[in-house]
């Protein structure tokens, strides 16, 4: 059974979705205030192995200089970092996703390096772990969990990227059945020059999607060259070519025709893990713009006095903390639903997908948001700097050219915008989320919706805040239903719509994870609780004018004359509130940030 570290059997196997229709305790979210001691151990190693080994050879990497970025990933090996995926009976340490998260968080200092590892551990290992035979496993998973054979994933093609069903490689099987002859190629495959296991996707006689795992020495695979890319330029890029490439039938993973569940699943893996790698990115792109603007003197003192570049600072570490606690609630999620497995469950890697895949959507959002923010941080690192962030002497060129990459990976953040409410409006219609129900009782009420223009008294800290989410929780349910009425069955073709949706969604599921967080900071009564309720209170403010906005755009597409009026003046009714001093917040953000010389908690 897989290792659950979790600090409390409070922490809630919450349906995925259901922070949409239901309130969470801090007691049933996890957050990183909830860390055991020996996952503080894990990420000080990740940590010392980032601050040690990685950013010393940061030139070495982003030069590509050979065998440098091969031989990292093989010292993380060493200490076990790459295969705490990997089940212990295959060489691996199988611990829990909490602790895989803390590594795949702390290791993300240099983005060429956390691509290289993230896309080794995650989508290049994982469809082993979850689809593989047993020998299969054997022969292939003890390798990769050391990174002695460094494993690359192939499904996007120059003509299906996002569309990756309209795939073209072809896989024809022997008259034999001995082997399968591949044919196509494959695009922008992340270490693809530096890896001897490829997972390739193909249809078997052009109809059946299917996934084969490929050794790099296989006849027939040609490893393209090297592709220059804006970013990420340390990281392996290349095309693969397979012109005849005879691949034994045992190597075929998983069932034909099945390849599609295997290619999807990953990636809600990989999504998840790439938002956890812009929280890692973006704590020392932060760093870096408050050390500069403290010794960065102009017109007198430090420019970290001044309160445009306090608001850069607060803005950055505001968001950093709302996908931070999004990225353990979510990691918690997933330990708390693994630790409901019984035994005989616990050894079945498809059910663990499956628990895994419940949190689809709350991993999307995670991907978005997450690189939404660290391309935020990046681009207010360059502006921290001026002139100083625009010369590749300086780390700020970089952080902003490798940011880019991160919302067109994993699927693009439009195309895992869709999927946000593409997947939620499909469970309600399936009946596993009652967020339909949840829809005709807001719809039925929403004629007289409450004001929280003055919060009441509940004794709790943030009460203000906590009546903004809950008002930003009826705006997205009210939103979607207007929506759904408009258009029934036809919303999927409304992508402007559905993007809309997904934002105010999305803004829910971080408000509310800050919320809950910050909650559970002020009754620890520790230091930082300050700056969490600032950083929240900045977030409410921040959430409440996304969703007003989005909402507005969504029922001027579904209506007109006096409905969309009616419509318009039931929003305004359900959003309204005081506004809140951001100024005196920011303040009190930076303060903290630039005490502390780095996100402060």
């Amino acid at each position: 059974m897989p290792n659950s570290a979790l600090s409390s059997s409070a922490i809630l196997a919450a349906a995925g979705g259901s922070f949409l229709l239901d309130s969470r305790t801090p007691a049933e979210v996890f957050t990183p205030e909830d860390l055991t001691e020996e996952q503080h151990q894990i990420a000080a190693t990740a940590a010392q192995f980032a601050r040690d080994e990685v950013l010393p050879a940061a030139d070495d990497i982003e030069a590509k200089k050979p065998g440098v970025l091969a031989a990292l990933l093989r010292k993380a090996g060493e200490l076990g970092l790459t295969s705490v995926d990997i089940p212990e009976e295959y060489g691996g340490i199988g611990l829990d996703k909490v602790s895989s998260t803390l590594i795949s968080d702390h290791m993300s200092v240099l983005a060429s390096f956390s691509t290289a590892f993230g896309a080794h551990i995650g989508i290049a290992t994982l469809p082993l772990v979850w689809y593989g035979t047993p020998e299969q496993k054997q022969r292939y998973l003890p390798g990769l969990a050391t990174a002695e054979c460094i494993g690359a994933y192939g499904l996007s093609e120059a003509s299906s990227g996002s569309d990756a069903m309209n795939i073209r490689a072809r896989a024809t099987l022997s008259e034999d059945g001995s082997h399968y002859t591949l044919n196509g190629e494959k695009m922008w495959i992340t270490n693809c020059g530096i890896a001897g296991l490829y997972t390739v996707f193909a249809k078997i006689d052009g109809e059946k999607f299917s996934a084969f795992l490929i050794e790099r020495d296989t006849p027939g695979l040609t490893v393209g060259a090297e592709e220059h890319k804006l970013g990420i330029r340390g990281s392996s890029t290349c095309a693969l070519v397979l012109d005849g490439c005879k691949v034994p039938a045992a190597n075929l993973l998983g069932e034909p025709g099945k390849g599609h569940h295997i290619a999807f699943n990953v990636l809600n893996m990989g999504r998840f893990k790439l938002g956890v790698a812009c929280v890692g990115g973006a704590r020392h792109a932060l760093a870096e713009m408050i050390r500069y603007a403290k010794q960065r003197n102009a017109f007198g003192k430090p420019i970290a006095e001044f309160g445009l570049i306090q608001r850069k600072i607060s803005a950055g570490a505001t968001r950093l903390f709302a996908v931070e606690s999004m990225a353990y609630r979510t990691a918690g999620m997933i330990d708390a639903n693994l630790a409901q497995l019984s035994a005989e469950q616990a050894q079945d890697a498809r059910q663990i997908q499956r628990r895994i895949e419940e949190y689809a959507v709350e991993c999307s959002i995670l991907k978005v948001y997450g690189s939404e923010m660290l391309t935020l941080v990046a681009d207010e690192l360059v502006a921290t700097m001026g002139g100083y962030g625009y010369v590749e002497d300086y780390p700020a060129e970089r952080f902003y050219r490798d940011a880019r990459i991160n919302r067109i990976f994993e699927g693009t953040n439009e195309i895992n915008r869709l999927i946000i409410t593409g997947w939620l409006m499909k469970r309600a219609l399936s009946g596993e989320l009652p967020l339909l129900g949840a829809i005709k009782s807001l719809m039925d009420e929403v004629t007289q919706p409450p004001s929280f223009d003055s919060a009441p008294d509940t004794g709790e800290p943030l009460a203000y805040e906590a009546a903004i989410l809950a008002a930003i929780k009826k705006v997205a349910l009210f939103a979607a239903g207007v929506a759904s009425q408009r258009f029934m069955t036809a919303l999927q073709d409304q992508q402007e719509v559905m993007a809309d949706l997904a934002d105010m969604i999305g803004q829910v599921y971080a408000l509310e994870s800050a919320l809950v967080r910050a909650r559970k900071l002020a009754a620890s009564g520790k230091s930082s609780a300050e700056v969490a309720a600032a950083m929240t209170a900045l977030l409410a403010d921040e959430s409440i004018g996304v969703v007003e906005q989005a909402a507005r755009r969504v029922l001027a597409a579904c209506g007109e004359g006096d409905m969309l009026r009616t419509q318009l003046a039931i929003l305004r009714r359900l959003i309204r509130s005081t506004p809140t001093d951001t100024v005196a917040l920011s303040r009190t953000v930076a303060r903290h940030c630039i005490d502390a010389e780095k996100y402060p908690l």
